[in-house]
C-alpha cells in the first residue's frame, strides 16, 4: 500500500530538513569549533535565511550554543552522545573510520598504541592489493622508526625520554640512529600534527600517521596509512595528509576527545 501523496511529501520535507541540519552540524570541527552565521552559510552553501532560521531553532533546542555573535556545538549534545559509546571498546568505535580511510586510499590503515618501548598494532584494515606490507594485530615495532612511532613519541615526553636512554638501532639505511636527529624529527611532528616517513623501518615502504586524543587531550594512539613506496611515493603521502587528519579528527570526536590546548 502506497502512502498518500500528502504523507509522502511530508516525509520528503522532513528528510530534507534533517539533511540541512546535518550539514550545519558537520560544518563544526575540532579545528573550527566556533562558527559565525556567515561561516556556516559558506560551509553549507545554503541561503542566509535558511541558515538563520535553522541555527535559531537548533540553538533553542540545545543542539547549538551561542557564543557572542558565533555558535558552537551545544553541551547538550555531549549528554546525548554519551550512551552511543557506553559499553563499547574504543577500538570498536574507531573501526568503521579505519576501514573508510582504507577504502579512500586503497592502502592498509592501522591504529598503534605505545607498549613500553614499542608500538603495537591494535587495529587494522588491510589493503585489497596483492602487494602489501606485512602487518598483523599485535605486531610489535620499534618506536624510533616509522611515522606511527614518531607520533606516539611527539605527544608523550616520558616515553620519548625513555627511548632516548637506549641506543637507536639501525634497521635500514634511512633509520634515524642519532638522538639529536630523532628529537628534531619528533618536534617537527608535533608542530605539523602528522608524520611522513619513507624506508625508515622497511626498505621500499612508506607511512604517514596522525594522533588521536581522548577527552582529557591525552594521546590515545596513532592512526597510520602504510604501503609500498612504489604506490606511496612522497607526493602521494603528502596528498593523503588531508584525509588522514580528517579521519584522526573524526576519531577524536567519536570518543569525545579534544586536541591539546583546546578548552
Amino acid at each position: 500500500m502506497s502512502l498518500p501523496e500528502s504523507s509522502a511529501k511530508s516525509n520528503s520535507n522532513t528528510l530534507l530538513v534533517l539533511a540541512k541540519i546535518s550539514s550545519i552540524l558537520d560544518a563544526f570541527s575540532l579545528s573550527r569549533p566556533v562558527l559565525s552565521l556567515s561561516d556556516i552559510r559558506e560551509a553549507t552553501g545554503m541561503p542566509n535565511s535558511t541558515v538563520q532560521r535553522l541555527v535559531t531553532n537548533l540553538t533553542s533546542q540545545g543542539f547549538l550554543d551561542r557564543e557572542e555573535d558565533a555558535y558552537r556545538i551545544g553541551m547538550r549534545m555531549a549528554f546525548w552522545a554519551a550512551p552511543a559509546t557506553r559499553g563499547m571498546e574504543v577500538l570498536d568505535v574507531l573501526s568503521p573510520a579505519l576501514k573508510a580511510l582504507r577504502d579512500t586510499t586503497g592502502e592498509t590503515t592501522c591504529f598503534f598504541k605505545a607498549e613500553q618501548h614499542y608500538r603495537v598494532c591494535v587495529a587494522i584494515a588491510e589493503t585489497r592489493h596483492a602487494l602489501r606490507r606485512e602487518m598483523h594485530l599485535g605486531k610489535l615495532l620499534p618506536l624510533h622508526a616509522g611515522s606511527a612511532g614518531r607520533v606516539l613519541l611527539a605527544w608523550d615526553e616520558d616515553l620519548m625520554d625513555a627511548v632516548l636512554r637506549d641506543p637507536l638501532e639501525s634497521i635500514t639505511e634511512s633509520t634515524i640512529t642519532s638522538s639529536e636527529d630523532l628529537v628534531t624529527a619528533v618536534k617537527t611532528t608535533r608542530r605539523d600534527g602528522f608524520a611522513i616517513t619513507v624506508g625508515e623501518r622497511e626498505d621500499g615502504a612508506s607511512g604517514l600517521s596522525a594522533p588521536v586524543f581522548d577527552s582529557a587531550a591525552g594521546l590515545v594512539g596513532a592512526l597510520t596509512i602504510s604501503g609500498p613506496t612504489l604506490r606511496m611515493p612522497l607526493e602521494t603521502c603528502e596528498a593523503w595528509v588531508e584525509p588522514l587528519l580528517a579521519t584522526a579528527e573524526h576519531m577524536t570526536r567519536l570518543i569525545g576527545g579534544r586536541f591539546p590546548g583546546e578548552v
